[in-house]
């Protein structure tokens, strides 16, 4: 089954999570992925965090930065907006998603909250 498939990649990494209504949230602050939602959806497995509110001065400035990352500094996945929220996604398939491939999404998406939310928070309200 899908779910023991991610269940148990969990479980290989070590992360500490827990299973909500047929998603996976990492509740991990030690390797930087609190808050790391996992869910799947067929064919697609979407790993997606929250980093911030999307500020409300100079936003021109803020997504110019945002699509800089994406375009220059992103392993996996891409920032996006929704519902006034930065997010963080990357999609994986199922059905060709290995364990190295897994670790390798949940590891950028690690590196990219550690290392841009001091370039991106300048930018939060104050």
């Amino acid at each position: 089954m899908a779910e023991n498939k991610i269940e148990q990649f969990l479980i290989e990494l070590k992360y500490t999570y827990r299973e909500l209504n047929g998603f996976w949230l990492i509740e991990d602050a030690e390797h930087s992925l609190d808050g790391v939602a996992v869910d799947y959806t067929a064919p697609l497995v979407t790993i997606r965090v929250q980093v911030m509110d999307v500020p409300s001065a100079k936003r021109e400035e803020f997504y110019a930065k945002l699509l800089e990352l994406n375009a220059m500094d992103m392993i996996h996945g891409a920032y996006g907006i929704d519902r006034g929220k930065v997010v963080l996604v990357d999609t994986l398939e199922y059905d060709t998603m290995d364990f190295e491939e897994f670790r390798a999404s949940l590891d950028a998406v690690s590196l990219a909250l550690t290392q841009h939310y001091p370039i991106l928070s300048v930018y939060r309200n104050n």
